[in-house]
């Protein structure tokens, strides 16, 4: 079992986020894209957009670290703007959506390789029940969200000396 999973999250009512996601019909997406990739995949390449880019999802890379008076999330977005990323709180999760879109093609260029990749994307990261909803803030610098979840001031002051007994 992971600490992840110890730790104590919100229950409320509504629409409650599982796997992960909150739209019902990523995981049925997800299940095909990847059917089609791996059949692709075994004839030797990557499936092509229709764009005739190779296809790749887009999912940014999350850290989530706690201080005693606040928990943050960095998501590495790059080549985003604040206007292409939306953060929410929905149920007892907070969520990352947004969309990296692809660049214009140029007329008469021919494309030999493409690691990039873009598209829609969604993270949805569980909220402890320490955290202060009203206090939430979110800045976006040089590609990299940043948001700051502080938690309550009674979880912050709350200490509490446990015994050990022999």
């Amino acid at each position: 079992m992971t600490l992840y999973e110890l730790m104590p999250r919100r229950k409320r009512g509504g629409s409650q986020v599982a796997s992960g996601q909150a739209d019902p019909f990523y995981a049925l997406q997800k299940r095909t894209n990847d059917l089609f990739r791996d059949f692709f995949s075994d004839f030797g390449f990557e499936p092509m957009t229709e764009a005739g880019r190779w296809a790749k999802e887009f999912t940014p890379s999350i850290n989530v670290s706690e201080t005693d008076k606040a928990y943050k999330i960095s998501a590495e977005l790059p080549g985003m703007d604040e206007n292409d990323i939306d953060v929410s709180i929905e149920g007892d999760s907070l969520l990352i959506k947004g969309e990296k879109k692809a660049e214009d093609q140029e007329e008469g260029e021919n494309w030999f390789r493409s690691e990039r990749s873009f598209g829609q994307f969604q993270r949805a990261i569980g909220l402890p029940v320490d955290v202060d909803e009203d206090k939430i803030e979110a800045e976006f610098k040089k590609g990299v969200l940043n948001v700051v979840l502080p938690k309550t001031e009674e979880a912050r002051t709350k200490s509490k000396k446990i015994s050990i007994k022999k």
